[in-house]
């Protein structure tokens, strides 16, 4: 039987990435998103929150640990993995986490609208337009 193995999550990150390298110099970034899920129970709304681990690999997993910090929404494209160890003590162990094939970095939200003002939380800041020379329009 084929089996298939994929997930995909919008989160915000719920501490700032932790890059390592292996022995022979491979980057590996780990890093935890939260995933928010609302429903309705009765009348009343209610709010659930999952804690997702994720690991990256490569030069994705460097780009992960130099551009996004806790608090950054992103949206990882991977799939799930179970690890499996034993303590020093006996005891099994294990871990299931998702291995992201890519890592999308959302836009950065700012507490205003305008740069170094006041605000309301969410909004984005506007992109600066680039001037229009009218000798280049073709028409």
């Amino acid at each position: 039987m084929t089996s298939f193995n994929k997930v995909i999550l919008l989160g915000n990150l719920t501490r700032d990435p932790e890059v390592r390298y292996t022995p022979n110099g491979a980057a590996v970034a780990s890093f935890a998103i939260a995933v928010n899920r609302k429903y309705k129970q009765g009348e009343e709304t209610k709010e659930e929150v999952s804690y997702i681990d994720i690991v990256v690999f490569g030069k994705q997993a460097e780009s992960c640990g130099q551009y996004i910090n806790k608090g950054d929404s992103v949206l990882v494209d991977g799939r799930l993995q179970q690890r499996r160890w034993e303590t020093e003590d006996g005891q099994k162990r294990n871990k299931v986490e998702v291995v992201a094939q890519s890592v999308h970095f959302m836009p950065k939200r700012s507490w205003s609208g305008q740069p170094g003002q006041g605000g309301q939380a969410g909004q984005s800041e506007p992109m600066p337009e680039a001037p229009v020379d009218e000798g280049d329009i073709p028409f």
